[in-house]
């Protein structure tokens, strides 16, 4: 079977670069007060690539992401989604956050449904569109409903679903199971790479945790301690599908080890 990475490979004759961080740095203030974030950040991630970046507390992987989604702007270098430069937030890249973000007062369907709202699409069209997506993560029977009768993982759900809705190229998550139960987090892993694999949008995975990004991710990139370098890209060759049986086997527990050998080295060093 063929995965999307895969796919774009094969359709283009070639790796297409989807996102490309070309000697990226952020420095926060100027003068004495100062704070280098980031540094030299150099990143390839291919179409349809699910990549994750993991590293210290503090190294400043929100920011990267956040620079790629259009929040803040690089003070060096450049940042490119299909070798143009990232201006601000886009409509080809979707967020999702640890926090969960619905609007309270709307229920599922309209939470699903806000962006394609603002886009103008028709009531028909988006209620089509939410319910497709909302069948996706298993939460048709709750479209209904207001997030705040909804368990933390089933509000993640909802917030992916809207994410997906507005068909992003590139999804951008940042911690997006971090507040979950050990449960609910390994079932949200097992849905994203269903919808993953579907969907075939790029993804940009930031986490602390290590089991997460091998199950995940096809490459792994580790930053050091601020200001925040890409210290190695570690790629994962388990073969997909995957799902948490995987982290039983030798090859993850050997990149377990080499992830949390670099992690190690730079806590203490």
């Amino acid at each position: 079977m063929a995965y999307p990475h895969q796919r774009a490979v094969e359709r283009e004759g070639g790796p297409l670069i989807k996102l490309r961080l070309d000697n990226l740095g952020k420095t926060f203030g100027s003068g004495e007060k100062s704070v280098v974030a980031l540094e030299n950040i150099a990143i390839d991630v291919r179409k349809g690539e699910f990549a994750a970046v993991v590293g210290p507390s503090g190294c400043g992987k929100s920011t990267l992401l956040n620079i790629v989604a259009g929040l803040e702007r690089e003070t060096t270098g450049q940042a490119l989604i299909n070798g143009q430069r990232i201006e601000g937030p886009g409509a080809d890249r979707g967020m999702v956050f640890q926090s969960y973000t619905l609007f309270p007062w709307l229920s599922v369907r309209k939470n699903v449904e806000f962006g394609l709202r603002i886009k103008g699409l028709p009531a028909a069209k988006r209620a089509d569109i939410a319910r497709r997506y909302l069948r996706l993560v298993g939460l048709e029977e709750f479209e209904n409903a207001l997030p705040k009768a909804l368990s933390g993982g089933m509000q993640q759900r909802t917030a992916i679903a809207r994410v997906l809705a507005n068909n992003p190229e590139m999804l951008l998550m940042d911690e997006p199971f971090g507040a979950l139960d050990a449960q609910t987090r390994m079932q949200l892993q097992d849905l994203l790479l269903d919808v993953w694999s579907k969907e075939q949008a790029t993804v940009l995975f930031i986490t602390h945790d290590i089991d997460e990004a091998i199950l995940l991710a096809d490459t792994i990139y580790i930053m050091s301690r601020r200001p925040g370098r890409i210290i190695k890209s570690i790629p994962v060759p388990i073969p997909r599908p995957r799902d948490h049986r995987v982290m039983v086997l030798p090859e993850f527990i050997t990149i377990k080890k080499d992830v949390m050998a670099m992690l190690w080295s730079e806590l203490s060093g």
